[in-house]
């Protein structure tokens, strides 16, 4: 008898922690910040499969995979690898659920050796839920 209860107390609170874990399902726009003070609208669209997460990030060069992506509870982190000219370097995102429309973002650069990329400081910014029923605008500049 102890053991049932002690299994059903342990489902119980497994299923609590799930039903607290923030659903980053869906597309998701944001307006990041440009260092000529213009902002660059980028869109996420984002796929949820328990602790993994894929998806793609839509830049006004195209769509790109995420890479690494990783939910843990209300926080997200995932890579983006840009190629230009031959050279490689890759944007590393950290994201936390602020409310179920909003997630605040931190994002870094580093090198394809895994450095920091030039004197690029961190960047944070807020994505917020794109409307269901909305189609997503192209990215603009």
């Amino acid at each position: 008898m102890m053991r049932k209860l002690a299994l059903a107390a342990l489902v119980f609170v497994l299923g609590s922690v799930t039903a607290l874990a923030a659903d980053f399902n869906g597309k998701w726009t944001a307006d990041i910040p440009m260092r000529n003070g213009n902002t660059m609208t980028i869109t996420f669209d984002f796929h949820v499969d328990g602790s993994a997460l894929t998806g793609k990030v839509g830049m006004r060069r195209g769509d790109m995979d995420i890479s690494n992506g990783k939910v843990d509870g209300d926080t997200i982190t995932f890579d983006q690898v840009m190629n230009f000219n031959g050279n490689s370097f890759t944007i590393n995102y950290k994201g936390t659920a602020d409310g179920a429309d909003s997630i605040k973002f931190t994002r870094t650069f580093a090198d394809g050796n895994g450095g920091p990329r030039g004197n690029r400081p961190p960047q944070e910014f807020t994505a917020k839920r794109a409307p269901a029923d909305a189609t997503a605008a192209p990215p603009t500049q």
